[in-house]
């Protein structure tokens, strides 16, 4: 819900005189503060708190019943689909706009976990403050669609980066998928080097913040 004419601090320049609590859950320091001081400034703002994990978020939200919900889609190890769905079973009134800066999630996606929108932290300050004011209204927020950011994979290095975060080793892959162990080490190397990790586990984690797999 989003364009050239349809700008989320427009939008919510003229909905509502309603005060607002606000929940930032994000564990990254410089983000996490610049967030916080950013929504405190608003003048719809009754108050801004700040979360670095799901207990944090939780015994927050149980405190002082915020309105909207500002969670980033990878907090740490954790997931903010899923720290959507705790809250919402916590505060099921509470409405939540999930954000970040390099993962995607589908709109789909988002909503079956309940949020009510996803946005870029690419985005303008005045356009996220306007659609988390919009979400704590009750209105929704998404993306036009992108496709999947990321570097461009063959058909075979998907393949393997499937395997791969199936758990399967190199000798396993090259005999599910009737290559040489050398050339799925290949790809593997080609893999690694495209999304520019070191090893398996940060190959998946990286390749699950890019949409390259579920």
């Amino acid at each position: 819900m989003t364009g050239p004419d349809l700008n989320p601090s427009r939008i919510a320049a003229g909905t509502s005189d309603r005060k607002l609590r606000v929940l930032v859950v994000d564990d990254h320091e410089v983000v996490h503060w610049g967030l916080r001081l950013m929504l405190g400034e608003q003048p719809w703002v009754e108050r801004c708190l700040s979360a670095r994990n799901t207990q944090e978020a939780l015994a927050l939200a149980r405190r002082y019943d915020p309105h909207v919900a500002l969670v980033d889609l990878f907090v740490g190890q954790e997931s903010g689909a899923e720290i959507c769905a705790q809250l919402l079973a916590l505060s099921p009134r509470l409405n939540v706009l999930l954000i970040s800066g390099a993962g995607r999630i589908s709109p789909n996606a988002a909503r079956a976990a309940g949020a009510s929108g996803f946005i870029s932290k690419d985005w303008p300050a005045a356009d996220i403050a306007g659609a988390v004011r919009m979400v704590g209204l009750g209105m929704t927020v998404f993306k036009p669609h992108e496709a999947p950011a990321g570097p461009p994979l063959s058909e075979r290095e998907r393949e393997v980066l499937e395997a791969i975060a199936g758990g399967a080793t190199n000798r396993e892959i090259a005999g599910e998928l009737f290559l040489s162990p050398h050339t799925v080490k290949e790809h593997t190397s080609s893999l690694y080097r495209k999304l520019g990790v070191r090893n398996r586990a940060e190959a998946v984690q990286k390749a699950q913040r890019l949409g390259l797999i579920s």
